[in-house]
Parts: structure tokens; sequence; C-alpha cells
């Protein structure tokens, strides 16, 4: 049976943009139907954090500058020539059952898959090593990327009654393989695993109106970003 899905390849978009794109397209999961693979870059150096994290902690572990509140949890994310990610599934869809570790793990073996049709070999981590607290690539957890023993790709989750969010990071890029193939060998991997079939994804004018509320009222405001 095939298994539809919707893609947005974003560009290069500001930081509260990013945030409140993701958070706007788990809020429309249900309305979409659908599970949404969304690509996206940065147009400046940023860096984004769990939301329970508290400010005075990421200030002082990062020069970078804008930081924004992720409304995912894990830690500190330094954004520039990352290869940044999404995915949000509505409740209808059996990503969204699945315990969180169990989302987490598949996600990781998507993108090992992914970096395996670039012959670039990769491994998930089988267990945890914390160098920097709040830091998410110093370290790893249990079933991150790795590439030469060294993380690549991480990523941090947020389940709602309307959706799952998985938002993800690759870093640093990969040797020997551009965004554009990674980007492509994402949706060839998941149409041989799963029979995914995508779709682009067409904006409803109600999502770009709520997205353009959540970059003025929340992500590019400090009470949302220094609130803890």
């Amino acid at each position: 049976m095939n298994d539809s899905w919707l893609l947005l390849d974003s560009g290069a978009c500001d930081y509260a943009f990013n945030m409140a794109m993701d958070e706007a397209l788990m809020e429309f999961a249900p309305e979409l139907q659908w599970p949404v693979l969304r690509f996206y870059g940065w147009t400046q150096p940023a860096a984004s954090f769990g939301y329970s994290q508290k400010i005075s902690e990421i200030e002082t572990v990062t020069k970078l500058r804008p930081l924004v509140r992720r409304t995912t949890g894990g830690g500190l994310v330094p954004h520039d020539a990352d290869w940044t990610y999404s995915v949000t599934v509505p409740p209808s869809h059996p990503w969204y059952a699945l315990r969180a570790s169990e989302s987490y793990e598949r996600m990781h073996r998507w993108i090992q898959s992914a970096f395996a049709s670039l012959d670039l070999a990769t491994e998930l981590a089988p267990c945890c090593r914390k160098e920097i607290p709040g830091q998410c690539f110093a370290g790893y957890e249990k079933s991150d990327v790795l590439r030469l023993g060294k993380k690549i790709a991480g990523a941090a989750q947020r389940r709602t009654k309307t959706g799952l969010l998985i938002q993800g990071s690759i870093q640093p890029s990969p040797s020997g393989a551009t965004r554009t193939e990674w980007q492509s060998a994402m949706t060839c991997a998941a149409a041989a695993e799963w029979n995914v079939q995508f779709q682009p994804l067409e904006l409803p004018p109600a999502l770009v109106t709520r997205v353009a509320a959540l970059v003025n009222e929340k992500f590019s405001q400090d009470a949302h970003n220094r609130r803890r």
C-alpha cells in the first residue's frame, strides 16, 4: 500500500519564520491529513534551543545570535550551513502512535538509509555520550546518526493533540554530498522503504496567515525566547 506524504522545500528563511512554519504545520496537521517533510535553511547564522531550556545558560555557551526557542525539546543547535528539516505527522497516521524513542530511531534510520544511497557510511549511536550539557552536537543520544564516531544528525520532538513534530539538523554537512543530493536521497529512501509517494504542498491561506502571526507574536519576541 502506498503512503501519501506532502513535500515542502522552503529554502533559506529567517529564524523566526522557520520556527513558525514548523509549529503551524503541526497545528494544521489534521487539516493537511498527510505527513509533511519540509527542508529549509537559514538566511543568517542563528541558534535554536529546546523549549524548556534556560536562555541564561544558552547565552553562555554560544556567541551565535539571534537565539530562538523551539517548539520541540532538546538542546542548543547552531544553524548556518547545516541541513535542516522537519517532519509533521497527523494523529491519523501510524507514526503518530509510536513512542518517542521509536519515532526518533525511525527518523534517524531514514537519514542513515539516505546517506547509504550516497555511499556515505553512518551508524546509529548505541548509547549516549555527553560532553557539554545542553548542546545537542557536543555529545550524542541513543539513535543519533554518527559518522566516523562523531554525531552529524540529531533531532527533537513535540507531540500534541494536533500532531507530531520532529525537527532535525545535519551538521557538519558531510563531504562527498550536496544538500540537493541529500534531499533527493531522503525522498527516494522513503519511497523504497515505506512506499511513500510525495506531492508538493500547496500552503492553505489560513496556514500562511498563522505563520505570520507566530512570527510576529511569538518567535521574534523576547517574551517567548526569554521566557525561562
